[in-house]
């Protein structure tokens, strides 16, 4: 007769099917110093990272590329920022800074969202701060902005590859590449989706421009650089800010609010529809202030007709920027679900067989960049915070 044997189908086996040998063929010691660092309860280890190359600069500190260095060959690329003093008037002044940065980025940390940004570490050499995050691999919302990147797919995709990035996903604009609505809602959907998961922290981004918005090599896009975010509950006195893509309020000195980020990632998607920033470069703040508030007029002479057709469109992107904060979308989720919000723009397009894969179509575009990329191998420096491609050799 055959009997039943009853064993731990969770537990892992080695090789073979055997269970796990006994301790009593194992080093003693080895074994010992297992067992005294599970009783400790704490583990601390000196970790080494190396700054590989400069990511990018700006007026809170630098970004770069680094390297962090495990034990048997381990590596990870990560990206450090190192925040400068020079802005401070004292040391109190940048310790009281970082303090409450450090707060803010434990709340993001937690968040573990795929659109935001992952924090790793906040820590102290020195008495100087670093942030260490999740390195990118992909562009930033800037760099696919420049109409080079475009020409240099034109002149090596074939006709009908060509035709289809034309149509689907970018074409030239007056100014910058300007990207088709399809894909310039994705983008939008998922800077929605990140902003809404900060907001449910109580955490304000305070600084949506396209430089802060990355395109993974996944197809996906991610909020970046929280250099400027902030708790509601603790609001700073002074706040930095980009102020082409600041809502109005915020110029003004008014109270700062995630209705605020709503206004400066409207901004971005006027941009990318409209193949040209919105506002002019070297605007005093009078003037800034006063296109902002025209901005919502000016949208049917700055956007192009295949744009201006679709009222869905047109009055997402008005709620978004409205220099009111209370006509602007609610908050980041109603933006996306509500009937007038993003979400049904798709559905529309979906519905009129106007659809395509965006995360698809996205990636596919990147992986070209990045062998064109890897043929001229062009590196360069870019003024953003965590983002930096690096091209491999064909």
């Amino acid at each position: 007769m055959h009997s039943t044997t009853l064993f731990d189908s969770t537990r892992t086996r080695t090789l073979g099917g055997s269970i796990p040998p006994s301790t009593e063929n194992s080093d003693s010691s080895l074994v010992q110093r297992y067992e005294q660092l599970l009783k400790q309860g704490r583990v601390q280890w000196t970790t080494y990272h190396r700054l590989e190359r400069q990511l990018g600069s700006g007026g809170q500190g630098i970004v770069f590329l680094s390297e962090r260095r495990g034990a048997d060959g381990f590596n990870q690329p990560v990206a450090m920022k190192i925040f400068s003093p020079q802005r401070f008037s004292n040391s109190l002044a940048y310790d009281s800074a970082m303090g409450r940065l450090a707060r803010v980025a434990s709340r993001v940390a937690m968040i573990q969202h795929d659109n935001v940004l992952d924090v790793q570490d906040f820590v102290d050499r020195d008495r100087i701060r670093i942030m260490v995050m999740e390195w990118i691999d992909g562009y930033d919302l800037r760099e696919l902005m420049n109409p080079d990147r475009l020409r240099t797919v034109r002149e090596h995709a074939a006709p009908k590859r060509w035709e289809y990035v034309n149509s689907v996903i970018a074409t030239f604009g007056p100014q910058q590449c300007r990207f088709k609505a399809g894909v310039a809602v994705a983008i939008v959907r998922d800077c929605l989706a990140a902003l809404a998961a900060l907001h449910r922290q109580r955490v304000v981004h305070g600084d949506i421009k396209p430089s802060n918005i990355m395109l993974k090599r996944t197809g996906h896009s991610k909020v970046i650089d929280i250099g400027s975010a902030f708790e509601l509950d603790d609001m700073p006195n002074q706040r930095a800010c980009t102020p082409a893509y600041a809502a109005p309020e915020v110029l003004e000195g008014s109270s700062c609010t995630p209705r605020s980020d709503l206004a400066s990632l409207g901004y971005v998607l006027v941009e990318m529809l409209a193949g040209r920033p919105c506002f002019p470069t070297e605007s005093n703040l009078k003037d800034l202030l006063e296109a902002k508030r025209k901005l919502p007029q000016r949208l049917s002479e700055m956007l192009p007709q295949e744009v201006t057709c679709n009222n869905h469109l047109m009055n997402f992107c008005k709620r978004c920027i409205a220099p009111d904060p209370g006509r602007r979308f609610p908050s980041a989720e109603a933006a996306e679900l509500l009937e007038d919000g993003a979400a049904q723009f798709h559905r529309q397009l979906v519905f009129g067989d106007l659809a395509s894969e965006y995360d698809h179509d996205i990636r596919v575009w990147l992986e070209e960049l990045r062998r064109l990329d890897g043929f001229y191998h062009a590196t360069q420096c870019k003024d953003s915070t965590t983002s930096g491609f690096k091209p491999s050799p064909t």
